[in-house]
């Protein structure tokens, strides 16, 4: 899966980046002031030298969290992806289930996706009667009344395996 970065993100990277490379180049200076330094060292490079340690060490600190960061972000993504795909293939097996049409099976992702009927008629080119008609049949076939029911019931299939806070994990069959 290729990741496409959005603008504000491309942007902090390379901020990031730049300030690293910023940083990349203070140490480097102060390495080779302090090397000038070593014929005849006193406090002054003593403190100096501590400061190129410490800003060594922030730069490791600051890399290693910025790669962890790049691939937490990388495996957040593929796992909103897989439940992505999972809600898909779970409304689609409920559509199936239901015995929707393919217009229904339309106006009803549409209606889960929050559009109003009127952006559904204008979407698929209908009156908004239409929609209205389809959107009944679509409730009567899935056993609810509206379209919040509608979402309940595939929230709750998508979550039916999750235990309540202080239940412990049962099975499905119960």
């Amino acid at each position: 899966m290729k990741q496409v970065l959005k603008p504000n993100s491309r942007s902090r990277r390379v901020l990031f980046l730049g300030a690293a490379v910023l940083q990349l180049v203070c140490l480097g200076l102060f390495t080779i002031d302090i090397l000038s330094e070593m014929s005849s060292p006193d406090f002054h490079t003593l403190v100096e030298t501590l400061s190129v340690l410490g800003l060594c060490l922030s730069i490791a600190v600051t890399f290693r969290e910025y790669l962890h960061l790049i691939n937490r972000n990388r495996r957040i993504e593929r796992e909103l992806g897989a439940a992505t795909g999972a809600f898909s293939q779970m409304m689609q097996e409920n559509f199936a289930q239901w015995g929707l049409s393919p217009a229904e099976r339309d106006v009803a992702l549409m209606s889960v996706k929050g559009l109003s009927v009127s952006e559904i008629a204008t979407l698929r080119e209908t009156a908004n009667g239409t929609v209205k008609a389809q959107c009944t049949a679509i409730y009567r076939k899935a056993g609810v009344s509206n379209r919040a029911e509608l979402i309940s019931v595939m929230i709750e299939d998508l979550i039916a395996g999750v235990p309540l806070p202080g239940q412990t994990h049962q099975s499905s069959s119960t």
